[in-house]
């Protein structure tokens, strides 16, 4: 069972904002920001409608949301003035025009046509300023990052330990019993609908859990994860049932090798591509090229899958402190597949690893 867990210190979101204002100088005088994951990571506030302005003073900043939340948004983000009401956007669109901002910022990759329609001023598209900041995590969502993967690793040892990972359980059966294991080990949610992927089924990336029962001598691919505090873990390992063949190990180890690449390669200031090629060239080098299908990885944060992105087509580089999955795989239809994946923070000692579970090739 998990250990007792004492959270972290509240995010200083007011040093957030901070970094936001310097990205603001040569693009708005104020910005409003309506995507709700970055209104919890520029303010505290979980609530299900909300802005806020931030501006280059901030004598301006203040957050918007609706009767509703008249006391949940005292508690996560009494720093900072309340304005009540329904229209968020455009309520705090009105309120910088009528405080003087001459170029008011919005997020053109969030606000849809229609809200931009009814807005009024001199409005600057922007688009992506929070989620760049949101690259860089700080040490308190390190601490959240590590303790969601650790709920996701207890969980995975405890369904093993019970037995529940075994011939003539369902593939339905045994996601909702490591689903469970990681609420009773203090997950607020799981990442997303868990992936347990038996026999053929294992050769599909993303399959979703069926009735299908695990036979011996099958491969079990298990994606999942845990949220904690609104924070995603991340993880694949990928089992054979009973007995191996040898082209289960052969696979299994080519992918492992590959995911000691990628994992390898993660370093501040490294190319992206670079950091996918150094983990596909692996794979194609055996002959399985057209077998691997997907990118090599994701940031990990707020959202499950959020900047950067680690792949054939990437741009940029890896910024120190983020954090990121390295997961390749090999997939053979109707045969099986093989997907190992971790959950990692980018430092300048060498990534950081915080998924645990042993990768060894293990027939359970």
């Amino acid at each position: 069972m998990a250990q007792p867990w004492n959270p972290p210190p509240s995010a200083d979101h007011r040093a957030r904002r901070d970094r936001l204002r310097g990205l603001l100088t040569d693009t708005a005088d104020v910005l409003v920001v309506s995507d709700l994951i970055n209104v919890r990571y520029l303010t505290g506030f979980t609530g299900s409608n909300a802005a806020v302005l931030v501006g280059t003073d901030p004598a301006a900043d203040r957050i918007s949301t609706d009767g509703r939340y008249l006391t949940q948004v005292a508690e996560q983000s009494g720093d900072l003035e309340a304005v009540i009401a329904r229209n968020c956007l455009g309520e705090l669109v009105e309120h910088a025009g009528k405080d003087g901002a001459v170029r008011i910022g919005f997020e053109e990759h969030i606000v849809t046509v229609a809200a931009h329609r009814d807005l009024d001023g001199d409005l600057v598209g922007t688009s992506g300023l929070v989620e760049r900041l949101r690259e860089v995590k700080d040490a308190g969502e390190v601490d959240l990052l590590r303790r969601a993967c650790a709920v996701a690793d207890e969980a995975l040892a405890a369904i093993i330990e019970r037995g529940l990972l075994s011939p003539g359980r369902t593939e339905r059966e045994v996601a909702r019993a490591l689903e469970w294991e990681m609420y009773e080990r203090g997950a607020d949610a799981v990442s997303f609908e868990t992936i347990v992927a038996a026999g053929a089924n294992s050769a599909i990336p993303h399959h979703r859990p069926t009735s299908a029962a695990l036979a011996a001598g099958d491969f079990v691919k298990i994606d999942f994860g845990a949220a904690v505090a609104g924070y995603h873990s991340d993880m694949t390992r990928t089992y054979v049932l009973g007995h191996a063949a040898d082209w289960q190990r052969e696979i299994y180890d080519l992918v492992a090798a590959a995911q000691a690449a990628g994992r390898a390669a993660l370093s501040p200031g490294a190319d992206l591509r670079g950091v996918d090629a150094a983990a596909r060239s692996v794979i194609a080098d055996a002959g399985y090229g057209d077998k691997y299908v997907h990118g090599l990885g994701h940031g990990i944060g707020l959202q499950i899958h959020e900047a950067p992105g680690i792949g054939s087509a990437a741009a940029g580089t890896l910024p120190c402190g983020a954090a990121v999955t390295v997961e390749p795989g090999v997939y053979l239809p109707g045969r099986g597949g093989v997907r190992i994946e971790d959950s990692l923070v980018v430092t300048e000692g060498g990534p950081d690893l915080l998924t645990t579970t042993d990768k060894t090739f293990t027939v359970i």
